[in-house]
């Protein structure tokens, strides 16, 4: 069996795109759940509404999860409530681009 922990560690391997940090760590991950079926749900945020590039994260994200091999599906929902602010970055994001 898996949990949220396990969810957390692959989802932080999921870089931005265009900024080369972890999508974790960038503060776009709002919600995990996992069903009792095993499937998993995230809630996740881009840090604008106009970024091309959620199909592309999706992707990985949905590769990455579904590398354990006890999940069945993934899904990721799109959402801008609430926005996403740069405060929402962890420390180290900000270390790397510059904002501490």
């Amino acid at each position: 069996m898996f949990d949220k922990d396990e969810i957390w560690k692959k989802l932080k391997k999921v870089p931005d795109p265009e900024l080369g940090v972890s999508i974790v760590d960038l503060g776009l991950i709002y919600e995990v759940e996992i069903s009792k079926d095993n499937n998993v749900t995230g809630n996740m945020t881009l840090t604008t509404m106009g970024c091309p590039l959620f199909s592309l994260i999706t992707e990985q994200i949905k590769s990455n999860i579904k590398e354990i091999s006890e999940v069945s599906e993934v899904e990721v929902n799109l959402t801008f409530d609430p926005p996403w602010t740069p405060e929402k970055m962890s420390e180290d994001a900000k270390i790397q681009l510059g904002f501490a």
